[in-house]
């Protein structure tokens, strides 16, 4: 929100402070002012004039000599440029010693002979933003009104001499998107009073309103309050130039008399209206509805729009003429030809609003304002104030008596607190006096009944609405410099992380450690990665978004696999080929084409490798990244978090290579649970996304966040020595290694301190159907040293079980 110091001064005393001090004092009370800028850019001596005659220069056919009276006593001869320039003009000169924007520095000069003694301005060369100026007055020099009076400063005519506070609003200080809003908050903060604006003149016409204009709501629960004001025998024109230069210092380009009265009291009220022209409505009748499916308005852009049920339409009964609160259509706009007005000023429901201006991409500054909802008490003040205006500077005549709906009544807010609660949570000794002034200067009424105060909350400050907000207002006005600073009083909880937090940042740590870089992508994807790979959730139905970014993000993801192959082709497409990372994060899984509760949300963790396992080094090649490196991550990770009971089958999952891919297994007291897959990319999926060998696990993270133990154990160094021995096995080639080694470790028991797959072997001298296997065993106790007998012993043990289950053979 714009704010003009000389505006803002109409209302509230601003008298001994300039726009940098009020800026301070705002920011440190709660309102941050972005910037506090000048509109005049190094503009002085610039006046008046009056072109008295304008004659073609005689030596150049695009030059004009004109006689101009700045009110000076005599005429200045000035050779001028503009085609637009002509006798009888108001426009603003620069005199000789006059400075303008830039450092240029008006002197005498003579041009093609003829002497020149200063320059008829444009308003680029004041330093004002041309665009914001009438279309028809952007090029050329400024033609000022014809009532300026000659001789005037041109800072005071144009409200150049002026200074704008951009403020940078919250969302819940809608209040002061208005001037007088603004005008509250600094009489609070200064201790002054502040100037209502005279809504009243010239509203008692002698046709009744109620005979030309009738006013429907069908949509009761989207509008709680539509009024409207008829003014006929209007004249469409220029706007005065003092609204024309308070609508630029906000940033609003001036359009004619009409437009601008609306957006004037807009921007002085915070109250959005809309004039249509009366005549273009069936009837004069207003009704507010919803919107029918595919139901076209062409809006004052002059773009069609298509609209959906959900969107607040102003029709006459017949046809849409406006989107609520958004845009007003174009078969209804006010024209030169417009002779009477129907006046809107309306309460909408900022939610619906919102949604329909977003949808269509449309924001506008009355949009802006409804969707942080409008104070429901400026309906009519604000259309009183505007039908006013119109009364005196379009000459129309305002008929009797406003028509209006009204669906719901505002439920003023009244909040009971105590002084000794304010002290409580300030840290402050405030006295009820001083409680009772900061009131009175936020202009609340209060009801004191000993320390206790019942603060009747003006309907401006929607965001009051608890004890809490009252307690925030105290300490804002009292200044947060002023607040002691005290110890902390009462019952506190110390904070702490969950297991499943804390066992996350563990995995992440871990990970981080093992060379893996974390990946944060959306939780949106396209329908068609979702078909493409499923992940483990295949069964799961789309969730598609009713209002999506993109078609690119328009359903909820069910693996996080497919976001991280898009991680991997992106640096693949920059020159990155080697490629580690992982991701924790939420897919969301239903069972329902059509949502009637929410989805459930599951935390998976997942990791992609694909590339080299390091750069390439001149002590040796760097080979690719195969299954067992990222099986090695996993494997690394559980071990860490001290979880048993882990396996891995052999699987053929969709979107995973067939031949080298494995689900991960869980063994629970009610049996083997698959919780993740993990496996090489399918060849076809990998050429599809110009990949190299790819490989990917994705498991259910709560899973091991519930076995995890998320504390460190340590264990003593070995005091005493192992022992050692090898065997090598001929199986089948279908017998699994994991099983191998699961039955080893069941014979073996504690003594068995660990084993290790050093080599597997297939080839003609075992056979087709046949493959070797030999396993490094570790025979220890921290109890005692074993002897080689009853290593021996039960090393045998160990062989003749595998030869039993597995029908092994010692390897020759």
């Amino acid at each position: 929100m714009k704010v003009s110091y000389q505006w803002l001064s109409q209302y509230v005393d601003v008298a001994g402070f300039t726009a940098a001090e009020l800026a301070e004092k705002l920011t440190r009370s709660g309102i941050e002012v972005d910037i506090v800028e000048n509109r005049n850019k190094g503009v002085s001596q610039v006046f008046v004039g009056f072109v008295k005659s304008r004659e073609k220069h005689p030596d150049a056919d695009k030059l004009s000599v004109c006689k101009v009276d700045v009110g000076q006593g005599e005429d200045l001869q000035i050779v001028c440029g503009a085609k637009n320039v002509a006798a009888g003009q108001k426009v603003p000169v620069a005199i000789v010693g006059a400075k303008l924007p830039d450092g240029l520095v008006i002197k005498r000069a003579k041009l093609r002979g003829v002497e020149s003694q200063g320059m008829i301005c444009s308003a680029k060369e004041l330093g004002l933003n041309d665009k914001l100026l009438p279309k028809e007055i952007q090029e050329g020099i400024l033609v000022l009104p014809e009532d300026t009076q000659i001789g005037d400063s041109i800072l005071d005519v144009l409200g150049i001499n002026d200074e704008v506070m951009d403020l940078d609003l919250t969302p819940n200080r809608s209040d002061c998107l208005s001037m007088l809003g603004a005008a509250y908050e600094i009489g609070a903060i200064l201790g002054r009073e502040v100037k209502l604006p005279d809504a009243e003149t010239g509203l008692n016409g002698s046709t009744q309103a109620a005979g030309k204009i009738s006013v429907n709501i069908t949509a009761k629960e989207q509008c709680s309050h539509y009024a409207a004001r008829y003014i006929e025998n209007v004249t469409i024109g220029t706007s005065p130039l003092w609204i024309q230069n308070r609508l630029m210092a906000a940033g609003i380009r001036p359009i004619n008399n009409i437009v601008d009265i609306t957006n004037y009291v807009m921007l002085e009220y915070g109250q959005p209206l809309h004039a249509f022209d009366a005549e273009k409505l069936a009837g004069g009748h207003i009704d507010v509805r919803m919107a029918q499916q595919g139901e076209k308005l062409v809006t004052l852009d002059g773009v069609e729009r298509t609209l959906e049920p959900h969107m607040l339409l102003i029709t006459d009964g017949t046809k849409p003429v406006a989107l609520a609160g958004v845009m007003g259509g174009e078969n209804s706009e006010v024209t030169e030809g417009t002779t009477s007005i129907l006046l809107e000023s309306a309460k909408f429901d900022g939610g619906t609003v919102r949604k329909a201006s977003r949808q269509l991409g449309l924001r506008s500054e009355a949009s802006l304002r409804f969707e942080k909802e409008v104070n429901p008490e400026m309906v009519l003040p604000a259309l009183n104030r505007a039908a006013s205006l119109m009364a005196q500077y379009a000459g129309g005549q305002v008929a009797n008596g406003i028509v209006e709906k009204v669906t719901q009544q505002h439920q003023p807010v009244q909040i009971t607190l105590t002084v000794s609660r304010i002290n409580a949570y300030l840290g402050t000794e405030l006295t009820v006096e001083q409680v009772k002034e900061i009131f009175d200067r936020l202009h609340f009424t209060t009801e004191l009944a000993g320390e206790s105060f019942t603060v009747h909350v003006p309907t401006r400050r929607g965001d009051i609405t608890k004890a809490v907000d009252l307690i925030e207002e105290v300490a804002r006005l009292y200044g947060y410099d002023n607040i002691p600073t005290t110890l902390m009083s009462g019952v506190t909880t110390p904070g702490a992380l969950t297991k499943e937090q804390a066992v996350r940042r563990l995995a992440r740590n871990l990970l981080t450690g093992s060379g893996l870089h974390e990946a944060i992508t959306y939780s949106f994807t396209h329908p068609d990665q979702i078909r493409e790979f499923p992940g483990a959730y295949k069964a799961a139905l789309p969730i598609a978004l009713s209002m999506p970014m993109s078609e690119e993000r328009s359903t909820l993801r069910t693996s996080l696999i497919p976001h991280l192959i898009d991680v991997a082709s992106y640096n693949r497409n920059r020159n990155t080929d080697n490629v580690a990372v992982f991701e924790i994060g939420k897919v969301f899984v239903t069972d329902e084409s059509s949502l009637t509760r929410l989805p459930e949300e599951k935390l998976l963790l997942s990791a992609l490798l694909t590339g080299k396992r390091q750069d390439t080094h001149w002590t040796g090649k760097s080979g690719a990244v195969d299954f067992y490196d990222l099986k090695g991550v996993l494997e690394n990770l559980i071990s860490y978090l001290g979880i048993e009971g882990i396996g891995y089958t052999a699987a053929q999952p969709e979107g995973f290579h067939p031949g080298r891919t494995a689900h991960i297994t869980l063994q629970t007291a009610e049996g083997t649970k698959v919780i993740g897959t993990l496996g090489q990319l399918h060849p076809a999926l990998q050429q599809q996304k110009d990949l190299d060998d790819t490989y990917v696990l994705e498991l259910e993270f709560s899973e091991l966040a519930a076995l995890a133990d998320s504390k460190i154990t340590y264990q003593p160094l070995p005091r005493y020595p192992s022992i050692g021995r090898d065997i090598a096995v001929v199986v089948n080639r279908e017998v699994q290694v994991g099983d191998l080694t699961a039955k080893v470790r069941e014979v073996a028991g504690s003594l068995l301190e660990s084993i290790q797959v050093f080599d597997i072997y297939t080839g003609d001298r075992l056979g087709a159907e046949k493959k070797s296997v030999a396993l490094a065993l570790v025979y220890r106790t921290p109890e005692r040293t074993l002897t080689d007998e009853e290593v021996s012993e039960l090393h045998a043990k160990v062989v003749s079980a595998l030869e039993e289950t597995f029908g092994a053979e010692l390897r020759k």
